[in-house]
């Protein structure tokens, strides 16, 4: 993964508008979505670093994720992004990709 550079992953999750996706979500070691699948309607990524990213679905209800510091884009249309803190340890994840996560 590399340092979010805010250009680079608006350009990247702007390619789920308007589309189906599968969410893979982790905030601390306790909570977790797997798999869930939604129409992203609106994104945003705000922030200096760390950074927050936001994704409107179904033009419902919002999922915001804080603290995001890294991102990778793979070769089968995924966007991983995660937040490490000072000891590189990761606090947060995000995952966005258009067909479903392993399990």
């Amino acid at each position: 993964m590399i340092k979010i550079t805010k250009p680079q992953v608006e350009a990247e999750l702007q390619t789920f508008l308007g589309a189906e996706a599968y969410i893979h979500s982790e905030a601390t070691s306790f909570v977790f979505v797997r798999n869930f699948k939604v129409r992203v309607t609106d994104v945003f990524i705000a922030g200096e670093g760390p950074f927050r990213a936001a994704l409107r679905f179904d033009g419902h209800g919002w999922l915001r994720m804080e603290a995001l510091t890294h991102y990778e884009a793979d070769g089968s249309g995924r966007l991983l992004l995660a937040g490490y803190d000072d000891r590189g340890r990761m606090n947060v994840a995000l995952h966005l990709g258009k067909e479903p996560f392993p399990e």
